[in-house]
């Protein structure tokens, strides 16, 4: 059987249709949904104890028994990249959406009420806005400690002004339209009015900040890892092994810097792709 006839019979239309006339769109959500199947089943299906040492040789090549290889201790690679994916995946996950629950509601306060709300939060925007995210997280964890907590905590707040400035310009110019207006001369609660009209609204534009993000917040952490001062070792983060790889690369043996690093890239694209493109089709359905 073809593949043009095994897509004919089993594919739905809409889906067929999709990989014609979008095939970028496709990959991403491939690669998107292979990465969270990591993230939620990785220590499931790792072939070898992460943390086991000598399992194979010493920064081996891939083959059958390791597909991607061994580092420097003898660990399984397939095994450390399954089980780090976790962290790696949720850890910016959680960034972005304490960022952006807390960037909408300061952005969605601004415009509604306007006066000295408005003034007060722009300037707490403002002076967030001025320390960068990796300083604030190098700050938090000398404070605090090595490890991923504090590192998601900074970057958390870190994000606020960036979700903050864009949700506050959508909802400034949702506020202005007529059947806002309408909405209150009929007699529709504030309550109402925001919950079921403006939040709604202001959706795509969190959605494709909330991308835009994840991918931000996935590399800062893995800097983070990679300098040290988030996930500490033996923790298979991905980081961590990129940064654990790095000698291993002056003898030839690249994999256990390269897969990881592979998947970020990968990962990062994927979700701005997928949140271009939904974010493209809520706007046109809201036309």
């Amino acid at each position: 059987m073809s593949v043009a006839q095994l897509a004919g019979g089993r594919v739905p239309a809409f889906a067929r249709r999709l990989a014609v006339r979008d095939p970028l769109m496709i990959a991403a959500g491939v690669v998107a949904v292979g990465v969270l199947a990591m993230a939620l089943f990785g220590p499931l299906l790792a072939p070898y104890d992460p943390n086991e040492l000598y399992v194979g040789p010493i920064s081996g090549a891939p083959s059958s028994a390791h597909w991607m290889g061994t580092d420097d201790l003898g660990r399984d690679i397939l095994s450390r990249v399954l089980v780090g994916a976790g962290p790696s995946v949720f850890a910016p996950v959680a960034v972005v959406l304490v960022s952006s629950l807390l960037g909408s509601i300061i952005a969605v306060a601004s415009a509604w009420f306007g006066g000295w709300v408005d003034a007060v939060s722009s300037r707490l925007i403002e002076v967030i806005f001025a320390i960068p995210g990796l300083v604030l997280a190098v700050l938090a964890v000398s404070m605090f400690g090595k490890g991923l907590v504090a590192p998601i905590v900074a970057l958390s707040i870190a994000y606020v002004p960036i979700v903050s400035r864009l949700v506050r310009a959508s909802a400034r110019q949702e506020l202005g339209k007529p059947y806002l207006a309408a909405l209150r001369i009929q007699g529709v609660g504030s309550w109402a009015i925001c919950l079921r009209h403006l939040v709604p609204a202001l959706l795509p534009a969190v959605l494709a900040q909330s991308t835009v993000g994840f991918g931000y917040a996935m590399l800062d952490l893995a800097a983070i890892s990679f300098l040290g001062l988030g996930a500490q070792p033996p923790a298979s983060d991905w980081g961590v092994m990129i940064a654990a790889g790095q000698p291993s690369l002056l003898v030839g043996a690249p994999e256990q810097s390269m897969f990881p690093a592979v998947l970020v890239v990968l990962t990062v694209l994927a979700v701005n792709i997928l949140g271009a493109r939904v974010t493209a089709w809520a706007e046109g359905a809201d036309r």
